[in-house]
């Protein structure tokens, strides 16, 4: 049985990763940024348990512990907050609260909160598998592919796993994904993780290109009541809320030098400081980093640390691009137009032989990404059961190249500047499927001096 968790939280990051990790264990999590909005949740469908942060935008979290209450005395809710003082655990757990976490909240503990606020594991209770069951199968069941390097990778992971549970100490090594945007990195953290010795551990991410360089330091090691001006409160970082677990930075390559050096003494020494702080803290977690851009480069050109780099490909693995995974894309494809069909309530859709081809002959500069989109939008758009070539929004095969080819000239034909423009004229219109707007596009064109050349070249569609 799937219960419902509404997250009240105003911390983005934070929120995200409390939902992924109630999600991965069954549940369903709702977020919300504020009181209010949490208040007028409750007029649908009233979620079993409510996680409730203190410190909220407009009315702090008591007064919404208080107005829930009032309004449903059957929901349980867990109270957390960075202000770890004993009044407010106090004030809480007198409002009915069914129990109180302090910040940096760790995900287990918080799960566990969860399961008992639900009753699950006592007697006549619903039971889950246990804290290693998955919905849906492992991670790595989820690295879609039976392509040569897809089964490389996997392999690579299972090897990876099979030896941290070996080792001695808890020291995991850190890992660099690398491959093109839209690839799968964060698919591949995630098995990294979850395959490996810590899966009932936090899993954290941040995408270091999401938040502006100024936030970022005070996001991942957190900061002290009063470290600066907007500082009325303690607040712990992500790093230690990945305490025990596993860090994932994508985007790694997106981080300034100053904060690149903080991190890799983060990773040497294992211990950080909070901005505004004087306490060193010990710190246990594993990183993993993943990046789209080409690392080595950038340490060549000084805007990477050569150490930082080293530090972070003690392992690592690349992520291959779609169009170097065969029938990959085929398998991926059936699986999102199902995925997509059954969410649109449109069931047996199915890829006629000319759009198979079509899907195969693209090269998908998007990657999984660009495939799982489009299907999507195809599922939504189609009318009967039968997709064909004609339904994907792809260029023809004839002209997928990403500009017009030059064209050669006949032998014994002059090389006449009209008659070469003319034939660019076509070759886009016809890339384009005669879209007119589309074609200017791609010559870097108005779509007024587009239709200009095509009245000037008495151009139409049989041309």
């Amino acid at each position: 049985m799937t219960h419902a968790i509404l997250i009240i939280e105003d911390e983005r990051v934070l929120a995200k990763n409390i939902k992924t990790y109630l999600e991965r264990h069954g549940h369903a999590a709702t977020v919300v940024h504020s009181g209010e909005e949490g208040i007028a949740r409750l007029d649908g469908a009233p979620p079993d348990v409510v996680v409730l942060d203190f410190h909220l935008p407009g009315m702090d979290g008591l007064e919404v512990l208080s107005r829930i209450r009032s309004r449903n005395r059957a929901i349980k809710v867990i109270m957390i907050t960075g202000d770890a003082t004993v009044k407010v655990a106090v004030q809480a757990m007198k409002l009915g609260a069914f129990d109180y976490l302090s910040k940096p909240v760790v995900l287990r503990e918080l799960r566990l909160l969860v399961d008992r606020a639900l009753g699950i594991g006592q007697a006549g209770a619903p039971a889950h598998a246990g804290p290693a069951a998955q919905p849906g199968g492992s991670e790595l069941d989820k690295l879609s592919g039976e392509s040569g390097p897809m089964l490389a990778l996997k392999e690579a992971i299972r090897r990876l796993a099979e030896a941290e549970r070996l080792v001695l100490d808890n020291d995991l090594p850190t890992v660099l994904i690398i491959g093109e945007t839209g690839a799968g990195k964060e698919c591949v953290a995630r098995a990294v993780h979850f395959e490996g010795a810590r899966k009932a551990q936090p899993f954290i991410e941040i995408n270091c290109a999401s938040i502006p360089p100024q936030m970022l330091e005070a996001e991942l090691f957190g900061h002290e009541r009063g470290a600066f001006t907007d500082a009325r409160e303690r607040k712990y970082g992500l790093i230690e809320a990945a305490d025990g677990g596993t860090l994932f930075l994508d985007e790694i390559g997106e981080l300034e030098l100053p904060m690149q050096a903080k991190l890799l003494k983060v990773l040497e020494e294992k211990k950080l400081r909070r901005l505004g702080g004087l306490q060193e803290h010990r710190i246990d977690f594993r990183v993993i980093a993943a990046t789209n851009q080409d690392l080595q480069q950038r340490v060549r050109e000084g805007r990477f640390r050569s150490d930082l780099y080293y530090r972070l490909k003690m392992v690592q693995f690349e992520v291959p691009p779609l169009r170097d995974r065969g029938d990959d894309v085929l398998l991926l494809a059936r699986s999102f137009l199902a995925l997509h069909g059954t969410r649109y309530r449109k069931p047996g859709l199915f890829f006629t032989p000319c759009a198979q081809r079509a899907l195969r002959a693209w090269h998908w500069p998007g990657n999984v990404r660009e495939l799982r989109n489009m299907l999507e939008q195809i599922a939504l758009m189609a009318r009967g059961e039968a997709i064909a070539a004609e339904h994907l929004p792809l260029p023809p095969p004839a002209v997928r190249a990403s500009a017009p080819a030059a064209p050669a000239a006949l032998p014994g034909q002059e090389m006449n500047l009209e008659g070469m423009e003319r034939q660019y004229l076509l070759a886009a219109l016809g890339q384009a499927r005669w879209n007119v707007t589309r074609a200017a596009k791609s010559l870097g064109l108005s779509r007024d001096a587009m239709r200009y050349r095509i009245e000037k070249y008495s151009i139409k569609g049989d041309s």
